[in-house]
């Protein structure tokens, strides 16, 4: 029996089952996310005037800068060299601003319908002061819920939430550990940001984004986004 105990007592003890592991050392390998970089266009003559410029107004050109920003850009993701594929909105500002970074890459561009801006209604080509004047109720009604469209039958924040949001499921499948550049405007870039945080609607009204500047957000298998970059202007310094 001594000797048993011995013989016992000599061996090494027994491991107990791992505990679960949580936090980020739990995380399984889920390869390479899919890695959007969201390009707002370059300016046209409405950006410095703060005027509503969406899918419903008169689609304008880039202006002398915003064709100075899209070379800019262009070179800064030349020298950079992640970008492997790019896609833009239908809108002429994002295919123009596409184009002069498609050129510095040797890409194609594929257009995405999604990736629009919101249709602003009869706020077309109006200030934020000339809307407040002549549809001041409308206006507060739009701050106020996201569910509100602007006047004269444009999309409300919602709806261009649900239409973005599937324009997303869409190319994170079809990009899987790719990285894209996604050459759209304010709202959709705003969006994709919000609902990658989990913020409210709300949050879209508290985040700067300027002419020409870079944000990214990578996508995993597993559902999970990661915003990495929010308005980069860089570039264009």
């Amino acid at each position: 029996a001594a000797k048993a105990s011995a013989a016992l007592a000599s061996r090494p003890a027994a491991a107990s089952p791992a505990a679960p592991q949580t936090g980020w050392g739990a995380a399984p390998d889920l390869g390479a996310p899919a890695t959007f970089v969201l390009l707002r266009h370059g300016e046209t003559a409405l950006t410095p005037e703060k005027r509503f410029s969406g899918s419903g107004g008169s689609d304008p050109e880039l202006s002398a800068a915003g064709r100075h920003q899209a070379e800019c850009i262009a070179r800064s993701l030349a020298e950079r060299g992640t970008v492997e594929e790019i896609v833009s909105s239908p809108l002429r500002r994002c295919r123009e601003t596409a184009a002069a970074v498609a050129a510095r890459l040797g890409l194609e561009v594929r257009i995405e319908e999604g990736l629009r801006e919101t249709d602003f209604g009869a706020w077309e080509g109006l200030t934020f002061a000339e809307v407040r004047e002549r549809y001041g109720a409308d206006l507060d009604a739009w701050l106020a819920s996201a569910k509100v469209a602007p006047t004269g039958g444009g999309e409300s924040f919602a709806e261009v939430a649900r239409r973005v949001s599937a324009t997303r499921d869409r190319l994170t499948t079809r990009y899987a550990g790719r990285t894209v550049l996604l050459v759209t405007h304010v709202t959709p870039i705003k969006t994709l940001v919000r609902l990658a945080l989990g913020a409210p609607p709300e949050a879209m009204f508290r985040m700067e984004l300027s002419a020409a500047s870079v944000s990214a957000v990578a996508y995993y298998a597993d559902g999970n986004a990661s915003v990495r970059l929010l308005n980069d202007t860089s570039h264009l310094r």
